[in-house]
């Protein structure tokens, strides 16, 4: 026979389990998003730079370029002849094909890459946020990502 008081205290156990159950899928979730967006965080600018460095493999050096310069003050900037000459067949970077991407930071409104080629010193590219326009690194107020 059950007791008057057995099933004291037993809605306040399950709201503590239920309580429990939430704090920790809530804590588990920011956990998750945070990861998230650690990993993600520049996966747009890092996707841009792949696919130069996509197009430079297979040779189609003017759509590289058309990623490079997207505005005529770029181009004008920074002519075809000139971006022949760092990325072309007989230019600085020719072997592209053991080119990859070693680090990426944040830096104020875009992000620096670092491309390692394997032999020579790395390259620092620099990917706009807003326009995912790529150029070289040395930006005003960025210091250099550590080696």
């Amino acid at each position: 026979m059950a007791g008057y008081l057995d099933q004291y205290g037993a809605g306040e156990e399950r709201r503590i389990r239920i309580y429990k159950a939430l704090a920790i899928s809530f804590v588990s979730l920011l956990i998750v998003a945070g990861v998230a967006y650690y990993i993600l965080h520049n996966y747009r600018q890092e996707q841009e730079v792949k696919q130069f460095i996509s197009l430079l493999q297979q040779k189609d050096y003017k759509g590289a370029y058309n990623l490079w310069a997207r505005t005529e003050g770029d181009r004008r900037d920074y002519p075809y002849d000139s971006f022949l000459q760092d990325w072309g067949p007989q230019g600085k970077h020719a072997d592209i094909a053991q080119v990859r991407i070693t680090r990426s930071r944040s830096c104020g409104n875009g992000v620096i890459l670092v491309l390692d080629f394997g032999k020579d010193e790395p390259e620092r590219l620099f990917v706009k946020r807003d326009d995912l326009t790529i150029g070289f690194w040395p930006m005003a107020g960025c210091p250099a990502p550590p080696r």
